[in-house]
Formats: C-alpha cells, sequence, structure tokens
C-alpha cells in the first residue's frame, strides 16, 4: 500500500509539474508573438532571432511540461489490471505518454528553428523553416488528438464523483475542437494557435485536478 500511495503521489506531482510548465510557457509565447506561422516563415524567423532568449525559455517549459506529461502516463499504465476500468486507466495512461512523446517531437522541430534562426540569410533557410514549422504543427497535433483519447479513456476508468467525470469529458470534447480547427479551416495562423491553446485549457485543468486527487490519496481499480 505504502509503495502504491508513493507511485500516486509522484503521479500527481508529474500531472501538476506539467500543468504549472505548459501554463507557464503559454503565458510566454501569447502576448511575445511567438506563436509562429509555417505560412510566414521570414516573420517567423526574425521573431524567434528577436527575441531568442524567451523562445528557448518557452522551449524548456514546454519540454518540461510534456516530459512530464510522458512520465505520468508511464506510471499510470504500471498498474494491475483486473478489471474493464483498470484496463481503461492502463490505456489512458499509454496514450497519455504516446501524447507526451509527440509533443516532445514538436518541441524538438521548434529547436531546430532556433538554429535556422540564426542563420536567416542561409540559401532557403525560409523554406526550410516552413517545413520545420508546418511539420510541428501537426506533431503537436497529434499530440492532442492524442491526449484527447488519454483524456476520455481517463475520465471513464479513474474512479471519480459522476461531475468529474463529465467534466473530464466535456474537456475532451473541447480539446477534439482544437484539434479539428486546423482541418476544418485549411490553414495555420498565431489567432488559430491562440484558439487551440484556450480549447486544450480545460484539458490541462482537468489533469491537474486528477493530479491533486493522486496526491490527497485516490485509488485507482
Amino acid at each position: 500500500m505504502n509503495d502504491l500511495n508513493s507511485r500516486d503521489r509522484l503521479t500527481g506531482a508529474l500531472l501538476l509539474t506539467s500543468l504549472v510548465a505548459m501554463i507557464a510557457g503559454a503565458a510566454i509565447v501569447v502576448p511575445s508573438g511567438l506563436t509562429l506561422n509555417p505560412s510566414a516563415p521570414d516573420a517567423a524567423l526574425a521573431a524567434v532571432g528577436e527575441r531568442a532568449g524567451l523562445h528557448l525559455t518557452e522551449l524548456a517549459l514546454d519540454v518540461l511540461g510534456w516530459l512530464t506529461l510522458t512520465s505520468a502516463g508511464l506510471l499510470m499504465t504500471t498498474r494491475r489490471t483486473e478489471t474493464f476500468r483498470s484496463y481503461l486507466v492502463t490505456l489512458g495512461g499509454g496514450l497519455l505518454a504516446c501524447a507526451g512523446l509527440a509533443g516532445l517531437l514538436h518541441d524538438a522541430g521548434n529547436l531546430a528553428l532556433t538554429q535556422l534562426a540564426s542563420r536567416p540569410t542561409a540559401p532557403a533557410a525560409a523554406t526550410v523553416a516552413s517545413a520545420v514549422m508546418l511539420t510541428a504543427k501537426w506533431g503537436v497535433n497529434l499530440a492532442g488528438l492524442l491526449w484527447v483519447a488519454a483524456t476520455t479513456a481517463t475520465a471513464v476508468g479513474v474512479p471519480l464523483p459522476s461531475r468529474l467525470r463529465v467534466t473530464g469529458l466535456i474537456a475532451a470534447l473541447a480539446g477534439l475542437a482544437a484539434v479539428a480547427l486546423p482541418w476544418t479551416t485549411g490553414g495555420s495562423s498565431a489567432e488559430l494557435e491562440q484558439l487551440g491553446y484556450a480549447l486544450h485549457l480545460p484539458i490541462m485543468i482537468w489533469y491537474g485536478v486528477l493530479g491533486r486527487r493522486y496526491q490527497t490519496g485516490i485509488q485507482l481499480p
């Protein structure tokens, strides 16, 4: 039981750390104009070059957020699966870990962009930057889709009050809307990215609440 409680507390700490890191990163990106648009690579390279310190700080926070989310997901999979709901918890943890890995790949693309921004006049720099940003955008879109699936499985599988379970499913719907934005609008822009942050925020907060419950003694099946 002590090992189980320690694992719960660690899972909760990782989920809360992820929430704080991601919100802090978004708080840097949005007001600083670092929501980068693949269709305007020259402007993106200029923005990153002018605010390299802020970009790297935001990137470090984002890496921390996705890394702790991955770790929390992996911990959620290390449970005995004896009931249907416990299988759903394991599935949710695996999907959460995959979402975190996809988010880290997104950050790898953004890190590559900082190197391109240091040589903005290099041949084909803008073309390469556009391809890198587009790949990173779709990487984080994949992460969002996996996050939605993880939230759905976890909300159903973890023993929760009905209102918190329903809140998790509503948060998953908001996240699904964020995932659908690039498909339904036919492109990417700073405004759409900021809307995506807002639509994913309920999922972040829901996992923060779940993390707090882990730390206060919630037991998985």
